[in-house]
């Protein structure tokens, strides 16, 4: 008989009954019935109840078992009463009756979570014992999902021409928008490598080296404040680069990659067949974000006219200035005074002074009237008008927003998505996607004006050197992102892989040709030598994992997180250097107050 099992405790079936067998797992749970000892034993792949009665040889080692001991038994496979079947368990026509047991590891005083049950625990205790919080049933399915939705990856990629290539994890620095970890050298004192935020520039070379299609399932490291959809160190992501294409055979190749992933791992989740292509200036006046929620239908419009000279003196004042316009947000259904103020309220604990509302009633057959005190400001007219516009009836409302869109537009889009789950308009059960596109190459910060890259620095402009001449703010790049169900999960671009366009590009952004060449030496040095056209993206599979799991915390999701300070509780980092690790480096620590 083998070692430690004979079987995983779910594969025994009435078809072993009396056989001897080994069974190895943990204690799930453990009942005394009358002087009988009952054990759900626990692995990986399920449950098989094992009992012991004091006929057992082992009967008083059993008795001392508790939760989560790690044993071995070898016993005798009995097929169970027929009313004590239980139906929900693969194992559940038999049990094992103990004649010989072995601790394998035992448990040290009292467990600081349980596994059994389904109780809730703070997050911090649950990093802290991650490997007890793995054991749980969810925690186990959501891993499992995870090694599976990458192995799926993986195949489908090799199934449609890509090769498998590894980068390197010790690099320099590259700009990819957010904070580099950085790594002391030892053997050049006073200088740093850093871990690669993305694989980008090697993939980039990996195309000038005459592959044609790359793939991998790639680490990144980003020193980023942590959110609910994003760890503060490092993920994973499906990165992936091709040879002699352009932005819309990237959309045709990956894209049914990723609907066959959503379509294999969705449940009973519709998955949508085609994806709308949305520019960026129209995601961001529909939708306020340029990672749509489109299973929430609501499509917010300007409606500046009908305020402009108006009778709200507080819009029509705004308009006045250069830049602002009014945005209205539909809210088919929500057309009561009480749901009106509880979004009015919502928009202040966002930072607003609050949103408008008009809300339409009907006060006699046919007649429907508008009401509110945007409405009495403005009159019927207007508000007709505005209902007209908006496509809306009696028991609808709109809300609005004025001013610079860049002052509202993120509350705005918040807004909406509350608006859509409180008035039940947002289809729960649905995997909703769309492509964003032209994205601008630039953005200006809006205190000092500089112009700066605003997406990714290495995208060819739409149009070419030539389009690089006029106002920066006004160029287009060939960069894209996928969003679903209201997240980002894929971003991309046809990259930029001719050296003139390249320091015109970063010229414009203020970097001059000799910073790019010293910054980027391998990219610029390898472009002379007749690079292919060339573009990609990269899919975040802890953020695709997150949906398909249907969690909205990526932390349940990855084996082992960070917390939200971007501490690792169970290993105990980030830690202290030691003196010598210091002397060795050539580094000091500065304390700081």
């Amino acid at each position: 008989m083998h070692a430690y099992r004979s079987h995983t405790c779910a594969e025994l079936t009435a078809a072993e009954v009396g056989q001897t067998v080994r069974l190895s797992g943990w204690v799930h749970r453990r009942r005394d019935h009358g002087g009988v000892v009952f054990i759900d034993l626990r692995d990986h792949y399920g449950i098989t109840q094992v009992l012991c009665d004091p006929d057992s040889p082992v009967f008083d080692e059993v008795e001392k078992l508790r939760s989560e001991y790690c044993i071995r038994i070898d016993g005798t496979v009995k097929a169970r009463e027929p009313d004590l079947v239980n139906t929900k368990l693969p194992t559940g026509e038999i049990e094992v009756f103990i004649r010989d047991m072995e601790v394998l590891g035992p448990v040290a005083g009292d467990l600081p979570l349980q596994v059994f049950g389904d109780q809730e625990y703070p997050e911090e205790t649950r990093l802290r014992y991650r490997y007890l919080d793995l054991r749980r049933e969810a925690m186990q399915a959501s891993m499992t999902l995870r090694s599976d939705v990458v192995a799926s990856m993986r195949k489908r990629m090799w199934e449609i021409g890509f090769r498998e290539f590894q980068t390197p994890i010790i690099t320099a620095s590259s700009p990819e928008g957010a904070r580099d970890f950085l790594v002391p050298s030892r053997l050049h004192p006073g200088r740093f490598y850093a871990l690669p935020q993305a694989p980008q520039l090697f993939k980039q070379l990996i195309m000038v080296s005459g592959f044609d299609k790359y793939f991998q399932i790639a680490p990144c490291f980003r020193d980023e404040d942590p959110r609910a959809d994003r760890s503060p160190t490092d993920f994973y992501q499906l990165d992936l680069e091709m040879s002699f294409v352009e932005q819309q055979d990237v959309f045709d190749t990956v894209g049914p990659v990723i609907k066959g992933v959503f379509e294999e791992f969705g449940g009973e989740a519709t998955v949508d067949q085609d994806w709308p292509q949305i520019s960026y200036a129209d995601a961001a006046l529909w939708y306020g974000t340029d990672k749509p929620d489109l299973r929430n239908p609501i499509k917010m419009e300007v409606v500046s006219e009908h305020f402009a000279g108006g009778g709200f003196a507080i819009f029509a004042k705004l308009l006045e200035q250069d830049g602002t316009e009014v945005r209205a947000i539909p809210a088919p259904g929500g057309g009561s005074r009480k749901f009106c103020d509880r979004m009015n309220a919502y928009a202040q604990g966002e930072g607003l002074p609050g949103m408008g509302y008009i809300f339409w009633r009907e006060v006699d057959q046919g007649v429907t009237e508008a009401a509110g005190p945007l409405a009495k400001n403005i009159g019927p007219e207007r508000t007709e008008a505005i209902r007209q516009q908006l496509g809306l009836q009696a028991g609808d409302a709109a809300f609005f927003l004025a001013g610079k869109p860049s002052q509202f537009e993120a509350v705005a889009g918040r807004a909406r998505d509350v608006i859509g789950r409180e008035l039940d308009l947002t289809e729960e059960n649905r995997f909703a996607f769309a492509w964003v596109v032209d994205f601008p190459l630039y953005e200006a910060d809006e205190e000092t004006g500089k112009i700066d890259f605003s997406h990714n620095p290495f995208s060819m402009p739409q149009g070419g050197l030539a389009a690089l001449d006029g106002d920066p703010l006004e160029v287009l790049g060939y960069q894209y992102d996928l969003s679903c169900n209201g997240y980002e999960i894929l971003s991309g671009a046809i990259r930029n892989h001719q050296p003139e366009i390249m320091f015109k590009a970063f010229e414009v952004a203020g970097y001059g040709e000799d910073e790019v060449r010293s910054r980027f030496s391998g990219l610029v040095n390898a472009f002379q030598y007749g690079a292919p056209p060339h573009g990609g993206c990269a899919a975040g599979i802890d953020r695709i994992v997150m949906l398909l799991a249907d969690t909205a915390n990526i932390r349940e999701v990855i084996l082992f997180p960070m917390n939200q300070r971007a501490e690792d509780l169970m290993m105990a980092a980030p830690s202290e250097p030691t003196s010598d690790q210091l002397m060795e480096l050539g580094l000091r620590v500065i304390p700081q107050d």
